[in-house]
C-alpha cells in the first residue's frame, strides 16, 4: 500500500507543526494521523517518534524476552483468509499436543533461559474449557513458568463452547494460572475489514471486551496489529483509536506490537492478488503508532516477519523493545516468515545501534545483570 509523496511546503510546515505538538505532549489526532500517512517522509517520522520513545521509556535501554510460542493445537473452527497454519478438526493434518509434548517444549524452553510461555492456537471445538484449565494447572504445577495464553479469538470461542460470560471464562483460567492475556486475533479492529478477511471469529466489540474483562480482574495485556492487506490508511488509525480509547479506560496493555501480512500460502493473497508490503511502509506505520498510542508505553519491533537488520532500524521508529528470541514460531512462519535470530545476535543488533540490551519478563521487570545495569 505505498503511498505516493505530493507533499508542498505548505504541506512540510504543517507535518513539522504536527510532529512538534505529539512529542510535546498533545494528542494526535485521526486526521493528523491520517496526514502523517500520507505525506510524512521517514527521516522526520523517525526523528519525531524517536522523541516519543524517549519521552516514555527514556535512556538507552532495549529490552528482549526469552519465551517459545507453542501452538498446542491447528484444529480451528474459524476460517481466515490470512492463515496458512490452521486445520479443521477433522483434518488429517490436525493436532492437540499431549502434556508430554508440552513439557518437552517448555523444558528447553526454560533451558535456555525462558522466562514465559505463549500458548496459542485454533479454536478447537471438541475441546471444553476443563481441557484448558488443567492444562494451565499442570504447567504450573510442573514449571511455574509465566503463562501468556489465549488469544480473544479463543476466549471468545471458549465462551461460546461453554455457554459462559467473558467473565467467567477468564476468572476459571486465571484460578487456573494464566497470567496474562496476548494480543493476537486483532488483524484491523474494523468490522469491514474483519468481515472481508475472516469468517467465525470474534468481531471488534468482542475483542476489546474481552479485553476490558480481563483488565478488570486486574490483568495485563498485549495490542496488535496485522496490516497491509485490505485495510485503508484510516482504518489503521481507527485501529490505532480503539487502543487508545481502550487504555485510557482500563490502563491494562503493556506494550503494541505491529507486524506486516504475510501472504505466502495465503487464500487472501491468491483471492486479492496481494504481495507484502515492505519495510518502507512497516517503519512508516510503526512510527506513527509511537506517535498516537501515547499511553501505551511500550512498542515492539516485529523482527520475526521483518527480519533483524529491519527490527535494528525500527529502534530509530519508536521500538524501545526487540519483542522475543521466539524459541519457536509456527503461524507467520505458515505463511512465509523464517527468519530466526539467537540471543546473541539480537544483542549485537542492538549494542551496534547505540542501545543496551536487557532481558525482560512480560511486565519489563527487568532481569538483574549488574554489568549491564551499571552502563545503562
Amino acid at each position: 500500500m505505498a503511498v505516493v509523496d505530493t507533499s508542498t511546503d505548505t504541506h512540510r510546515e504543517q507535518i513539522q507543526g504536527i510532529l512538534d505538538r505529539t512529542v510535546s505532549g498533545e494528542r494526535l489526532s485521526d486526521e493528523n494521523a491520517l496526514f502523517l500517512f500520507e505525506h510524512a517522509q521517514l527521516p522526520e517520522l523517525s526523528v519525531a517518534a524517536t522523541k516519543m520513545r524517549q519521552r516514555l521509556n527514556p535512556g538507552r535501554l532495549v529490552t528482549y524476552i526469552i519465551d517459545r510460542n507453542i501452538n498446542y493445537t491447528n484444529a480451528c473452527l474459524a476460517d481466515c483468509d490470512f492463515c496458512a497454519f490452521y486445520r479443521k478438526w477433522n483434518d488429517n493434518e490436525a493436532y492437540v499436543l499431549s502434556k508430554e509434548e508440552l513439557g518437552k517444549k517448555i523444558q528447553e524452553t526454560i533451558d535456555l533461559g525462558g522466562r514465559q510461555i505463549l500458548l496459542q492456537g485454533g479454536m478447537h471445538p471438541r475441546l471444553k474449557l476443563d481441557f484448558y484449565t488443567d492444562m494451565l494447572s499442570w504447567i504450573k504445577k510442573e514449571f511455574g513458568i509465566h503463562l501468556h495464553a489465549f488469544s480473544a479469538p479463543e476466549i471468545h470461542a471458549f465462551s461460546k463452547i461453554n455457554k459462559l460470560s467473558y467473565d467467567e471464562v477468564l476468572r476459571a483460567l486465571k484460578e487456573a494460572g494464566l497470567n496474562s492475556l496476548p494480543g493476537g486475533g486483532a488483524e484491523i479492529l474494523v468490522d469491514r475489514v474483519r468481515d472481508e478477511i475472516t469468517r467465525g471469529k470474534v468481531d471488534t466489540e468482542g475483542w476489546l471486551e474481552v479485553h476490558r474483562v480481563w483488565h478488570s480482574l486486574g490483568g495485563h495485556s498485549s495490542a496488535t496489529m496485522m496490516f497491509g492487506h485490505v485495510e485503508t490508511l484510516a482504518e489503521r488509525v481507527e485501529t490505532f483509536r480503539r487502543y487508545r480509547e481502550l487504555q485510557d479506560e482500563t490502563d491494562g496493555f503493556t506494550a503494541f506490537i505491529d507486524w506486516t501480512f504475510q501472504p505466502e500460502n495465503t487464500r487472501l493473497a491468491q483471492t486479492h492478488d496481494l504481495r507484502e508490503v515492505g519495510s518502507w511502509d512497516y517503519l512508516r506505520t510503526t512510527a506513527i503508532a509511537r506517535l498516537y498510542l501515547d499511553n501505551i508505553r511500550h512498542l515492539q519491533s516485529s523482527w520475526v516477519t521483518q527480519g533483524g537488520r529491519i527490527g535494528q532500524v525500527s529502534l530509530s521508529f519508536g521500538c524501545d523493545d526487540m519483542g522475543s528470541i521466539m524459541i519457536e514460531e509456527n503461524v507467520v512462519k505458515a505463511a512465509g516468515a523464517n527468519f530466526r535470530m539467537t540471543e546473541q545476535v539480537l544483542r549485537d543488533l542492538v549494542t551496534e545501534a547505540g542501545y543496551v540490551p536487557r532481558r525482560r519478563n512480560f511486565f519489563y521487570e527487568l532481569q538483574p545483570d549488574a554489568d549491564l545495569e551499571k552502563n545503562a
